[in-house]
């Protein structure tokens, strides 16, 4: 599998930025914290989690909102195989994922797990282990995510800033994860971006607005369907 390396900056040696993008791949505030508080709790995790569990990320990046993920599932002694897809057109060299997570002592185990296995993940597109199944799908989000068959219980959607990158936030895209969403599903997002907001609700999510993480005022939320349906 053919990857497009992104040329990083590096703030304080530690933060990993997008020259491409000009922002940051996680909270300069706590990125482990960040990941907990709006894609694991905005989507109602751990309390969700189930056997074959499945979750879909827009952008894997240095790969932290998985491994808190998978931090979060072993500590809940969760029992079968969690799902994990993530859409990602500029994935970082092994190198660059490792280095950017080593600020993470909450991770060091998980992370010294999965450092051997990236460049496998970049060539074959999965890891596969007893209890978590990861998927990397490479290219254009916009393209690849209507082409997928699979179904998500959540969706992260951790893009960067929809000022920056307004092609991962457009109508089309948000139809996409809208349209591959089990019933009940839900999503989860940092940005509060009004035209985020209006593309989730006109694709067919029900959209809240809440307290965000950090130095952020507001994330977004949501589910498709009622959440109380049988």
């Amino acid at each position: 599998m053919n990857s497009t390396f992104p040329e990083l900056v590096w703030r304080s040696d530690m933060m990993p930025i997008s020259k491409r993008f000009d922002d940051p791949y996680f909270s300069v505030d706590n990125g482990f914290a960040e990941t907990n508080y709006v894609f694991l709790k905005g989507n109602g995790l751990p309390e969700r989690f189930r056997e074959g569990f499945s979750i879909a990320e827009l952008g894997f990046g240095t790969g932290l909102n998985f491994l808190t993920t998978v931090f979060s599932w072993r500590e809940r002694k969760c029992s079968g195989i969690l799902r994990f897809t993530s859409f990602e057109a500029f994935a970082l060299q092994p190198d660059d994922m490792i280095r950017a997570l080593l600020p993470f002592e909450e991770l060091q185990d998980i992370v010294d797990e999965f450092a051997p296995l990236w460049s496998d993940l970049l060539e074959s597109g999965k890891i596969i282990l007893p209890d978590v199944e990861l998927t990397l799908i490479q290219g254009d989000a916009r393209r690849q995510v209507p082409n997928w068959t699979g179904l998500a219980d959540c969706w992260y959607l951790d893009g960067f800033s929809p000022a920056k990158n307004p092609e991962l936030w457009g109508a089309d895209i948000l139809q996409s994860v809208f349209d591959h969403t089990h019933p009940k599903g839900t999503f989860a997002t940092y940005t509060a971006a009004a035209i985020v907001r209006q593309n989730l609700r006109s694709a067919g999510f029900e959209v809240s607005r809440i307290p965000g993480f950090g130095r952020k005022r507001h994330m977004s939320h949501g589910h498709k369907g009622a959440l109380d349906a049988k």
